[in-house]
């Protein structure tokens, strides 16, 4: 991506168009870009200078414009990532502001990340919490996505994920302890576990974190922004302050 904007040197006069340091001249000459070949020479000429002085500015236009795609890809694909499957979710319904996890029932950062989640909620109440199957790691976490869709479509989903979690390594012993905690019989459960919506669901969720550059679990949807790392309660708070800020 580094040569795709330097070799864009459009791209490269935008961003330095706007500040100050390249001064009035260069932001006229933007909009003077149909012009003659000296004065569009000269004007990149200045940008040249003006990057290789403050080559600082390269990482922050990247990283605006990895959130632009991003937020692009978030709003394309937003119905997706914002509906939650069944009850697969925790918090005040009408917040103003929703993240989403994207987790792994073998992933002991996502394990370690639901007392931060379970905290986060119960000191904003303006917070909605959505959980997305993201079953990357083993064949185990395959059917334990299966058998918490389940859980969330008969509106148990909460009681089937703190039970599992709570009950260390996922085997079949464990997952069919937290069905009986959540309430739901096994044999059933199995059965519903293979409907084709149920795998449908976790085909999606596979896919948009594909196309979001998602690199592993957890991985969190915040505003317009994607994160693949276990967050600290602070750092979440800081992303959903921004979050706020900006609407």
């Amino acid at each position: 991506m580094i040569d795709r904007i330097a070799g864009n040197r459009l791209l490269l006069l935008a961003i330095a168009g706007g500040s100050a340091l390249v001064g009035a001249g260069a932001v006229a000459g933007v909009n003077q870009l149909s012009g003659t070949t000296p004065q569009r020479t000269a004007i990149e000429r200045v940008v040249h200078d003006y990057v290789l002085a403050h080559p600082e500015i390269i990482p922050e236009a990247l990283g605006r414009m990895r959130d632009r795609e991003t937020g692009e890809t978030i709003a394309a694909n937003r119905a997706a990532i914002m509906t939650p499957y069944g009850n697969a979710w925790i918090g005040n319904p009408k917040g103003d502001v929703t993240i989403v996890e994207y987790f792994d029932y073998n992933c002991g950062f996502c394990r370690s990340s639901l007392p931060v989640i379970t905290k986060l909620v119960a000191t904003d109440p303006n917070l909605r919490v959505i959980f997305r199957e993201l079953p990357i790691l083993s064949e185990e976490s395959r059917t334990a996505a299966r058998l918490s869709l389940v859980a969330a479509e008969r509106g148990r989903f909460q009681q089937f994920h703190e039970a599992l979690y709570a009950g260390g390594r996922i085997t079949d012993q464990s997952i069919n302890n937290a069905l009986a905690a959540a309430g739901i019989d096994a044999a059933t459960a199995q059965a519903a576990g293979g409907n084709l919506r149920i795998d449908a669901e976790i085909q999606r969720n596979l896919g948009v974190a594909q196309k979001l550059g998602m690199t592993g679990t957890p991985s969190w949807v915040i505003g317009n922004h994607v994160v693949s790392a276990a967050l600290p309660i602070e750092e979440l708070r800081a992303q959903i302050a921004k979050v706020r800020k900006k609407s």
